[in-house]
């Protein structure tokens, strides 16, 4: 284990399966302490397990982003737990597609919910907490980088077909990480954003004609991709392929450690090279 990250707690969304889980492992690799969250409990405990088996600290904190009570639980997690709070990954999401003239009120309000109004939430629950710790290290002449890394899409850059629910709460979230860069900054706190392009994870390894699904909130929710579509996609990427959840992990992990300390209020486009869909 490293130490770039030693001592500090780290809350991380969506961190049981796929680009959650490899971005805890990797943080916690660092010497971060972790909250696992997942919508299972047996994902979440399988990271917790998987970062203690390494030596490493983490804690699971089960439940729906998109609860009412969820962000102040999650942020109470971490504080009651390790007495502290350093970085904060918005990673949980998924997507629900249709075109425009097929798409219900409830695929809208799905993406919003999940992917803009549950970081708000957390980002506010985190707010006080943050500011008390910043004032106490001020007061004792102690500079302390925290670090909030949402994630967004390329969809959310460019649109993509059959998205607009997705594609607008992606691009939303890149408003609030701006905004936030400016409102947080006195705090010394940097916020960024990660946009990924093809990523190859369980909701996307299958093929659509498999009809898989993912039970999200209680909906079974189509997951998987066309293969042509897919082989067409990974064709355009000049790297040559899907990225694997490790390195999209990678993106999350340098906005967290100190070399990005003066980096905020910017979009990191993790696509292999693709700068358009």
């Amino acid at each position: 284990m490293s130490n770039k990250l030693d001592g500090k707690v780290a809350v991380i969304t969506g961190a049981g399966r796929g680009i959650g889980r490899e971005i805890a492992l990797k943080l916690a690799s660092e010497g971060a302490r972790i909250v696992v969250n997942d919508l299972d409990i047996e994902p979440a405990q399988e990271c917790v397990q998987a970062i203690l088996d390494v030596g490493g600290v983490a804690v699971s904190c089960v439940g729906n982003v998109t609860a009412t009570d969820f962000a102040e639980r999650f942020i109470g997690t971490a504080v009651d737990s390790y007495k502290g709070l350093d970085i904060i990954v918005n990673n949980a999401g998924y997507t629900w597609d249709s075109v425009i003239q097929k798409m219900t009120d409830e695929q809208w309000y799905a993406m919003l919910d999940c992917h803009m109004t549950a970081p708000f939430r957390i980002l506010r629950a985190a707010q006080p907490i943050i500011r008390s710790l910043a004032k106490v290290e001020n007061e004792a002449g102690k500079r302390v980088v925290r670090k909030v890394v949402n994630t967004s899409s390329v969809a959310g850059l460019f649109g993509n077909a059959g998205q607009v629910n997705y594609a607008g709460a992606k691009a939303g979230i890149i408003g609030m990480t701006q905004t936030l860069a400016k409102e947080w900054g006195r705090m010394n706190v940097t916020v960024n954003c990660v946009a990924y392009g093809l990523i190859v994870t369980r909701l996307t390894a299958v093929t659509a004609s498999e009809g898989a699904t993912a039970n999200i909130d209680g909906r079974e929710i189509k997951v998987g991709v066309n293969p042509d579509l897919m082989a067409a996609m990974e064709k355009g990427i000049p790297l040559g392929h899907g990225g694997t959840p490790e390195e999209a992990a990678g993106a999350v992990y340098m906005f967290c450690i100190p070399e990005s300390d003066y980096v905020s209020g910017q979009t990191l486009m993790c696509s292999g090279g693709l700068t358009g869909i």
